[in-house]
């Protein structure tokens, strides 16, 4: 769990995914468009990966995508969601099928350097990062690529705003920045960390529609600290009241900042204890310049 303002309650994150299992792919369009530019980045390096795991795989489109980019290779669609699983099932065809694995992305049941490519599109805002990228860095071979997006703590302001005009309880949880992710990247034993950021808004007629939304994706607030119980009638339109102040040309908007991060392991096997450092946000152009040959077999 992370600690501090970040804590989440990772039971109630599942059971949220779980429930959203048959909406989630109707009211996920941004996931849908971020996990596009993922699969369009990897255009950008060369890879002939064998072993390829979509970590965070939701309902199974990107391990459909990564089967048909690589069809040689052994794909896993993993989330710690049945309910995600039972409807990544639905993406299996006879010539793109790829294992289905329940497990939690920070307890990989994968060996040691045993990844070749590893995808996760979304997964970070609802897992703690340092122990996440320490599986991510152990099961990835040397020369294995990381490729994330994750969230950034302007995502959904206009909400939070609303909500605290309306109440004192964080009715939002927070997400991490893109720079203490490229730090954690480089505490993992990551090689040459590239991040960068997009802002998306999405647009509503109301504010239910929005909150609709964030539910049947499974994206409920999961602060640990949340208030438990359900939302009066009298607090939801304050909320919704508060929220009005944002609307332009009759649509509320809904700010998201979208995180993307690449990464390679390290050409030789990892140390005893990982450098100390920083990471710095890269362009695409320096991330073009930075990318390396396969390893060889």
């Amino acid at each position: 769990m992370v600690a501090g303002p970040y804590a989440l309650d990772s039971s109630w994150v599942r059971r949220s995914f779980d429930r959203a299992g048959t909406t989630y792919d109707a009211a996920s369009v941004l996931q849908a468009e971020v996990r596009e530019i993922l699969l369009e980045r990897l255009d950008l390096t060369r890879l002939e990966p064998r072993l390829v795991l979509d970590a965070g795989a939701g309902t199974g489109h990107a391990s459909r995508a990564l089967k048909r980019r690589y069809p040689g290779a052994c794909v896993i669609a993993l989330d710690f969601s049945l309910g995600m699983l039972r409807a990544a099932a639905n993406r299996q065809s006879l010539f793109r099928r790829f294992f289905r694995v329940c497990a939690d992305a920070a307890r990989l049941p994968l060996g040691e350097g045993c990844v070749d490519l590893i995808l996760s599109n979304l997964l970070l805002p609802w897992i703690d990062p340092e122990p996440l990228f320490a599986e991510f860095r152990r099961v990835l071979a040397p020369r294995g690529f990381l490729t994330f997006s994750s969230l950034g703590p302007d995502t959904l302001s206009e909400l939070r705003e609303a909500w605290a005009l309306a109440d004192s309880h964080a009715r939002v949880h927070p997400f991490i920045d893109m720079h203490e992710l490229g730090d954690a990247l480089v505490r993992a034993g990551f090689a040459g960390p590239v991040l960068d950021m997009e802002r998306y808004t999405l647009h509503y007629e109301a504010v239910d529609r929005l909150a609709a939304d964030l539910k049947a994706s499974g994206e409920r607030n999961a602060a640990a600290g949340r208030l438990k119980g359900l939302t009066g009638p009298r607090k939801w339109k304050a909320m919704s009241d508060a929220y009005e102040i944002h609307r332009r040309n009759g649509r509320l908007p809904a700010t998201f900042e979208v995180v993307f991060g690449q990464a390679w392991a390290p050409a030789l096997p990892r140390p005893r204890a990982a450098a100390a450092g920083s990471a710095t946000p890269l362009s695409l152009e320096e991330m073009r310049r930075q990318i390396k040959t396969p390893r060889r077999r």
